[in-house]
């Protein structure tokens, strides 16, 4: 959700502001872009689509979150020479790094889940179980590897959509935006 909203803004920002520059603005000129494609799918089928989700053991679904991050920063480094593309491929190690270090997964503390879901929810999952189906574990502070890196920073409690998101996310928001944002072009001459 956070990489839509700053690819929206990122889109609109770069568009008014290569117009008010009398630029064109257009869609960053990516090399490979299937293999975004490619590297989401796993996670789709593992955390995102209800009737494979459950099919998926721990194992593979943690397979399938560290092998989908691999192939972005792959991407990433394809379409290196795009501006802000750094910033999305650092997020994105630290977030593969705080993954490989917590079994595969994205550790989120029980006081982060606890803004997410009703505690009796919340008691239901043991520390080191998966915080439904997606790409979390609960882990107390104290038993989390690279904890500053976890899913800790929530959006603020007036939005009505509530996440919680790691500094690795914040990273590959603001890469995203910056590189939405700088595609503007000098108009050509008619």
């Amino acid at each position: 959700m956070i990489l839509l909203a700053s690819i929206l803004a990122g889109g609109l920002a770069g568009f008014f502001y290569a117009r008010w520059q009398k630029h064109s603005w257009s869609i960053p000129p990516f090399r490979y872009l299937w293999l975004i494609f490619i590297a989401f799918l796993p996670q789709f089928f593992a955390f995102y689509l209800p009737a494979t989700r459950i099919w998926y053991s721990d194992s593979l679904a943690a397979l399938s979150l560290v092998s989908s991050q691999i192939l972005i920063l792959i991407f990433c480094w394809l379409n290196r020479r795009l501006a802000g593309i750094w910033i999305l491929a650092f997020g994105t190690a630290l977030n593969l790094l705080v993954i490989v270090a917590n079994d595969g997964f994205m550790p989120i503390s029980p006081g982060t889940a606890g803004h997410l879901v009703a505690q009796d929810t919340l008691q239901t999952i043991q520390e080191g179980g998966r915080f439904g189906y997606g790409k979390d574990i609960l882990l107390l502070p104290e038993n989390t590897s690279l904890v500053w890196l976890s899913d800790r920073f929530l959006l603020p409690g007036w939005c009505p959509y509530q996440v919680a998101f790691s500094g690795g996310d914040i990273l590959i928001a603001a890469g995203m935006f910056w590189l939405m944002l700088t595609q503007g072009q000098p108009l050509k001459a008619k």
